[in-house]
């Protein structure tokens, strides 16, 4: 989820913090060793309180028979509770950056249910499951009132949104909903929602956010699921956000024992490869801890509050200088920007690395690598962490492109592999307009013991992913980026 953005360092607007809020959270994680919590950390017995007026014009809930039970956040929760225990590996999905679209967004994809998952559901996600279905047809609706409260009802959050909400507003609650309706999904979800958590700190997002967020959630839901809006399925909308919103704090507490919410970058190289297509190298402001394979989000001094995600194109420097890839796309604001306006000197602002397409070093795997147009970023930085371990194991690379021209970095990649024998470097050109890489795939190989990376345009990695499955590598060796229609994308 796109979260609420701000444009000062670090000091996002606090909101209504009397507690007297539906969601009021814990700030900070447990102690380690589960001891007992600072006095200010406990979390508090809570009850759903009546909720703030109305949007201007708009209509006046009845509020009375508002569930009066507790609610319990984070660490509190019972253990039959399906996130009572966030400690899922870090196996979810991850973002997804920029490779040929400018409307890349925040939020990993929850991917689908497991086979009989419905069937096995809790209380609480058929309830929540039932609104769903109800205000599916009128998302638009939902989105524009979930707006209206939370600016009318909290004024001093607004400016923490970009000015233009076009970019931003499907995301947030998209990403809340979706979260939400995977509430059953323990390993992937809490994983999900931990990324968010650490992800929402370059925003200036606090913990006293949340509350504001929740109460309008809410709002927005029983004003437009009506026919199975009721105390029930209220309280279990309170219980799954206020779930949902202390795995997010928890996670956003102790990344920031770790490191700053963002890093500032100065831009020291612009090299531009084709009309459109631009290498830019920065210098962070401070030491910048990431893997080969994953990526950043981005933010540049034109467009404050607009976020978008790029991969590392090379494996950690010892000159700590990072690279990446930037293809111009049409009515992009971010990626023209970067292309065609960047230059040396400009200052550029980075969140927190991310995504788990990485290499595992202890296997003598072999690696089947395709990437598609600016998709090559990552693969090339992966090529790299390998020649840096020493381990010489098969290394293939398929770079597709459109034309050879869009072949842009392919001398770079020529030249790893003359001085490297376990490289193979194979460019594909999609001729007549037909996808050729999932051909080459099949064309070459076999494949079996290899896993494998993809990364570039959706449909490359869908139809990539089908021909390897095909070329007998099992889904659970094939990572990529984000594939589908991502959770809350509403481009």
């Amino acid at each position: 989820m796109d979260a609420p953005t701000t444009t000062s360092a670090g000091n996002g607007t606090s909101g209504d913090t009397d507690g007297g809020g539906w969601f009021t959270p814990r700030t900070s994680p447990p102690p380690p060793g589960g001891g007992q919590e600072p006095e200010g950390n406990r979390l508090a017995a809570l009850r759903p309180v009546g909720r703030s007026q109305e949007p201007p014009n708009g209509p006046q809930q009845n509020r009375d028979s508002a569930p009066r039970e507790r609610i319990q956040t984070g660490a509190d929760l019972p253990p039959s509770d399906p996130l009572s225990s966030p400690t899922a590996p870090d196996q979810g999905p991850p973002h997804a950056p920029d490779h040929g679209s400018d409307h890349s967004v925040f939020d990993p994809r929850v991917p689908d249910e497991p086979a009989g998952h419905t069937a096995n559901a809790s209380p609480d996600a058929v309830l929540i499951r039932r609104t769903m279905a109800e205000v599916g047809p009128v998302a638009d609706k939902v989105t524009s009132y979930f707006y209206a409260l939370l600016f009318v009802q909290h004024p001093e959050l607004r400016s923490m949104f970009p000015p233009a909400m076009d970019a931003q507003r499907d995301r947030l609650l998209k990403a809340l909903l979706t979260a939400a309706e995977h509430i059953d999904n323990t390993p992937v979800l809490v994983d999900y929602l931990q990324n968010l958590g650490r992800g929402h700190r370059k925003y200036g997002t606090q913990a006293e956010h949340y509350p504001a967020v929740g109460e309008c959630l809410i709002g927005a839901l029983s004003r437009y699921a009506k026919a199975s809006w009721n105390d029930e399925t209220e309280a279990a909308w309170v219980r799954t956000y206020t779930t949902i919103s202390q795995v997010m704090i928890d996670a956003a507490a102790a990344d920031e024992l770790r490191s700053p919410p963002w890093w500032l970058a100065e831009v020291v190289s612009h090299d531009l490869r084709t009309a459109d297509t631009a290498i830019i190298t920065v210098r962070p402001n401070q030491p910048y801890p990431f893997l080969a394979g994953q990526y950043t989000s981005l933010e540049t001094p034109w467009w404050p509050r607009i976020w978008r995600h790029y991969s590392f194109a090379s494996a950690p420097r010892s000159d700590g200088l990072l690279s990446f890839h930037v293809k111009a796309i049409s009515a992009g604001w971010v990626s023209n920007s970067l292309v065609h306006r960047a230059r040396p000197g400009d200052v550029l602002r980075l969140g927190p690395p991310a995504g788990g397409m990485t290499v595992d070093h202890t296997s003598d795997s072999g690696l089947l690598c395709l990437g598609g147009g600016t998709g090559i970023a990552p693969i090339k930085a992966i090529v790299e962490d390998v020649a840096e371990h020493g381990r010489h194991r098969p290394v293939e690379v398929f770079y597709g492109a459109r034309t050879g021209q869009d072949l842009y970095d392919l001398d770079t990649l020529l030249r790893l592999q003359q001085s490297n024998s376990w490289l193979d470097v194979r460019p594909v050109v999609d001729k007549h307009g037909l996808l050729q890489l999932p051909d080459a795939i099949r064309d070459h190989g076999p494949w079996n013991g290899y896993d494998a990376y993809l990364s570039g345009p959706p449909g490359m990695i869908r139809s990539g992913v089908d021909a390897l499955k095909a070329a007998g590598i099992s889904a659970d060796r094939i990572r990529h980026d984000s594939v589908e229609e991502l959770v809350a994308a509403g481009d």
